[in-house]
């Protein structure tokens, strides 16, 4: 199945249940530890941003965007992004990071965080973060947080706590 079989979508509240049935599927129950998810339960994603793949009317991959400061400076924090297993290894997630990120930068946001591993983010445009100079709520591996940043914003450059736009005190 090439990837260009498959349609990306903006998604909606239409796609909600699949999207926790894949995530439910990637990650089982555990991923309602991460740190990331700490994050994401301080205020919603961003629906304009966050996509989904289908394949014959199907959900089969889904990405998503929450509105974050890191620091002071705006940004997104992606994910989760999963495919089902019946599709993995065709491409279609990185493709959800290539829209994801596109959508992100022509909205004018500064940079896109994620906690993941470099070897897979890395060729989309990601790059270590200053170990140490960036915090979440809970535990995470410094060295799998990762940045794309647009225009003078640099991925070591950034620093302070990451936390929802919603409970920044700059809002």
């Amino acid at each position: 199945m090439p990837c260009h079989d498959f349609v990306f979508l903006t998604e909606d509240a239409s796609h909600d249940a699949a999207i926790n049935h894949i995530n439910e599927e990637a990650f089982g129950p555990g991923r309602f530890v991460r740190s990331s998810e700490r994050v994401r339960e301080q205020g919603p994603h961003d629906r304009q941003l966050s996509f989904v793949a289908t394949d014959r009317g199907e959900t089969i991959a889904s990405v998503r965007m929450t509105p974050v400061f890191a620091g002071a400076t705006p940004g997104y924090l992606l994910g989760p992004l999963a495919v089902r297993p019946s599709h993995k290894n065709l491409g279609i997630g990185r493709e959800l990071v290539r829209i994801a990120l596109a959508a992100a930068e022509k909205s004018g946001s500064q940079m896109v965080l994620l906690v993941g591993d470099p070897p897979y983010y890395a060729p989309l445009g990601f790059k270590p973060t200053k170990p140490g100079a960036l915090t979440m709520p809970g535990p995470f591996d410094p060295r799998r947080l990762l940045a794309a940043c647009f225009g003078e914003i640099d991925s070591v450059s950034l620093a302070g706590e990451i936390q929802h736009r919603d409970r920044h005190p700059q809002v």
